[in-house]
Order: C-alpha cells, then structure tokens, then sequence
C-alpha cells in the first residue's frame, strides 16, 4: 500500500486529490496538511511514502518544507511531489534541487496523477505530461556554473554516458535503445551512478547532470 500525504492550502484540492486517490486499491492518503510547517510536522509523523505538495502554502512554502525534509536523513525514504498551478512555475528546477523527486501540474489528467505516485515510489518519476524537457534546461541554466560534481571521477564512461542520457529525459528503455542494450543493463547503470553520486533519485540525478555539465541547455531537440 502507498501512503500519501496531501499539503496544499485548498480544501477543494485536497478532497479532490483525497478521493481519487483513495479510490485506488493499492493507494491510501495517510493525512492532509494546509501548510508547509503542517506538511512537516505530518511527515516526521506518519511516514508516508510520496508527498504531494504545493508550491505556494502560508505559514511555510512548499519549498521550504520540502528542503527541511531533504535535509532530515530519517525522511530519506520520503518522496516529494511538488504540485503547481503552472507550467512555467519559477520554482521548479529549485524545487528539485531541494529535493523533490519530481513535480506535476495541478490540472494534469487524473491517470497522470496516479501514474506519477506509482513512479515516484519506484524511483522514476520526474516531469509531468504538461512540462517540457525544454523547462527543465531552462531552469538549469539560470541554476549556477557547471561545477564537478562530487563523485564524478568514479563513474565508468558508459555510466557518465547513461547519465547524461537520464539528463536529457530519457527512460530506461529509450536509453536501452539508444546505446542497443537491454533494458535492465540501462537500469543496472543508472543505478550505480546514483549510487556513486549519492543521488536519492533519478530526479536528482538530472539536476547533477546539468551541474556537471554532462549535459547543457540547447542539447535538447
């Protein structure tokens, strides 16, 4: 069962939210919060699994919140959704920088939705349908000068190559594809660069890209 948390000041949102997702049988929603100090004090709480969290809260903002549970090492295993009302959210690439393991907008198709709790539970979800590979460098070039990222040195060559191919959006098949190997070989690389950066999750692993410099805006077709 996945438990979810649901933190956004809008009780219309959460209920919406609260009833599709626990319609699902393999989904429930473990509580709610209004704000982000709430959204906190409930995941050290309850533990959820995924938190779907919204960008702009009172009290304390999405973001905040979610760098207070990045930063928390008990939370590792805690992932962070941030919900926006807009594609072109200035926050986004800072959001996951902080922390968050992907983000989607708030009128994304409720499969979507569903799909992007499962994913992100499994590791692999990053952008929602509505937001482009293009946003995604866009915010990485306002983010600061490629810089080596720590580890970098012990990636393999094909493992900096996997991990520039993640960088640019692709999935495990489309990056089996394009280097004409299995599926779970890609898997297998993406995996152990991850684990040589220290990165929680592929999102974070496209920020280190961009970081890095393995890959820079106007790559992307």
């Amino acid at each position: 069962m996945i438990r979810v948390l649901l933190a956004d000041d809008q009780l219309l949102v959460r209920a919406g939210f609260r009833a599709l997702l626990d319609a699902q049988p393999d989904i429930e929603v473990a509580g709610e919060a209004s704000d982000g100090d709430e959204a906190v004090r409930l995941v050290r709480e309850l533990r959820p699994d995924v938190v779907l969290m919204d960008i702009r809260m009172p009290v304390l903002d999405g973001l905040a919140a979610t760098r207070r549970i990045g930063e928390d090492e008990s939370l590792a295993a805690v992932r962070v959704v941030m919900l926006t009302t807009f594609e072109l959210d200035e926050y986004v690439f800072e959001a996951i920088r902080s922390g968050a393991s992907g983000f989607l907008v708030k009128d994304t198709e409720p499969q979507e939705l569903l799909r992007a709790v499962r994913a992100v539970v499994a590791g692999d979800a990053l952008l929602s349908p509505g937001v482009t590979r293009r946003l995604i460098a866009e915010f990485a070039a306002r983010s600061k000068q490629p810089a080596t990222a720590a580890g970098l040195g012990r990636l393999t060559d094909r493992e900096r190559e996997v991990m520039a191919l993640v960088g640019m959006g692709l999935s495990n098949e489309e990056i089996a594809r394009r280097l004409v190997v299995s599926p779970l070989t890609a898997k297998t690389h993406v995996s152990r660069a991850m684990v040589k950066l220290g990165a929680r999750d592929r999102a974070q692993l496209v920020v280190l890209a961009y970081e890095s410099g393995l890959v820079r805006p106007g790559w992307l077709g």
